[in-house]
């Protein structure tokens, strides 16, 4: 499944983009995104409609995070696409803890290269991201389970080698 995950972000901000743009649902606004092969693979849907449901049932939690860091910008300025990708990698970060935090930042920033009509967008998005996590382990907002999910690495000094108890 992991192949299709990129397939299955760039489905959803598309899934999106629809809802923001047409007076619709959910549902409408997915079913034509699965592809033949995503429906083949049973995990691959599920994380599609997992995805999905999580951005729509927690939105103005996600739109929230997104309003307090992006301080001049009204959320109607944000471009359409841009925001979407940051709703997909904020639901990634807040709700799947399985998912590493870098892993949803640097597929936000693959498909804001991919969709978004400036190159001013993957700067954005990335920046918008990087600061909403800060804020979210520091706060101690983020739910991770499993080996190297959170980088714990800033809290060691620079150029300090591990102990050996530390490893």
């Amino acid at each position: 499944m992991k192949t299709y995950r990129r397939r299955i972000r760039e489905k959803i901000v598309q899934a999106l983009y629809t809802l923001e743009l047409r007076d619709t649902d959910v549902e409408n606004a997915a079913e034509w995104l699965v592809t033949p092969e995503i429906a083949a693979d049973s995990n691959a849907v599920m994380f599609f409609r997992k995805l999905l449901q999580s951005i729509d049932e927690n939105r103005k939690e996600i739109d929230g995070y997104i309003s307090k860091h992006t301080f001049n910008w009204d959320m109607s300025r944000i471009a359409v696409i841009d925001k979407n990708i940051l709703r997909m990698a904020l639901a990634e970060i807040l709700y799947f803890e399985d998912i590493p935090p870098k892993v949803s930042i640097n597929e936000a920033i693959e498909i804001a290269k991919k969709f978004s009509s400036t190159d001013k967008s993957c700067k954005f998005v990335n920046g918008i991201l990087d600061a909403i996590f800060n804020d979210l382990k520091t706060s101690g907002k983020i739910r991770k389970c499993g080996r190297g999910l959170i980088d714990h690495s800033s809290s060691r000094k620079p150029g300090r080698a591990k102990k050996p108890s530390e490893k």
